[in-house]
């Protein structure tokens, strides 16, 4: 288990060398250590950003490795699996994907930690029995990744039930880290659901950070600007 809190931050996508090594400057003077960001993105509309595929893992591992960090970063498609090895530390799961056996199977022929993400409609049976395929590989290094599921209410992006915090951690012996950043869907509510999770005994949090929201290119109301952050950062 974590013997302290864990935090994982950066942006939904990485756009440019820019971008991204300022953000890890920012994130490990506040001792972040694990550096989030998409290269392959997973959008609902196929028009959107798609991410920048390799050049973002080359991207992503430069500034991760200057200011001493590691990667978290998803992983999409099977073929994809030894690319993203090369580059991350923490391979991501994305709520797409929880439910796909095969793929899950196959992550599991790398040793390194798997973060599993919750599909938007999973139950929290379906979400454990996920992590059951990648244990029955012999992977048993899994942190498991609340980040809310699709009900009727639609003032936040997703509904982050604190009560399935309370269960996973009695029903589950892996570490749980909550992304309050996809649960709201706007930055304004990023914050009170990011203490509300620890309060309910998460060990760790998953949150975007981006140093201009307003122009980033994936999911931008619900990134938090620098200075969002260390204010963030202060209180929990």
């Amino acid at each position: 288990m974590m013997s302290e809190l864990t935090i994982m931050a950066g942006p939904c996508a990485v756009e440019n060398r820019e971008q991204i090594r300022s953000t890890a400057e920012f994130l490990s003077g506040l001792g972040v250590k694990i550096l989030r960001g998409g290269a392959f993105k997973p959008r609902t509309n196929p028009d959107d950003f798609q991410g920048l595929g390799e050049e973002g893992l080359k991207l992503l591992r430069a500034a991760a490795d200057e200011f001493g960090m590691q990667v978290v970063t998803e992983v999409m498609d099977p073929r994809e699996i030894e690319l993203v090895s090369q580059y991350a530390d923490i391979l991501q799961v994305g709520s797409r994907n929880m439910h796909n056996g095969p793929f899950l199977k196959e992550l599991c022929r790398q040793s390194k930690p798997i973060l599993l993400k919750r599909g938007m409609s999973a139950t929290i049976y379906e979400f454990l029995q996920a992590a059951r395929y990648i244990e029955k590989e012999g992977n048993k290094n899994i942190w498991l990744c609340e980040r809310g599921v699709r009900t009727f209410m639609d003032e936040t992006r997703f509904t982050l039930n604190l009560g399935s915090i309370a269960v996973l951690k009695a029903d589950s012996p892996y570490p749980l880290i909550v992304d309050p950043s996809h649960a709201a869907g706007k930055s304004a509510y990023v914050p009170a659901m990011a203490k509300g999770a620890l309060a309910a005994g998460a060990d760790g949090l998953l949150i975007e950070v981006h140093p201009k929201p307003t122009e980033a290119l994936c999911d931008k109301e619900q990134a938090l600007s620098f200075e969002e952050f260390s204010t963030l950062m202060k209180s929990l």
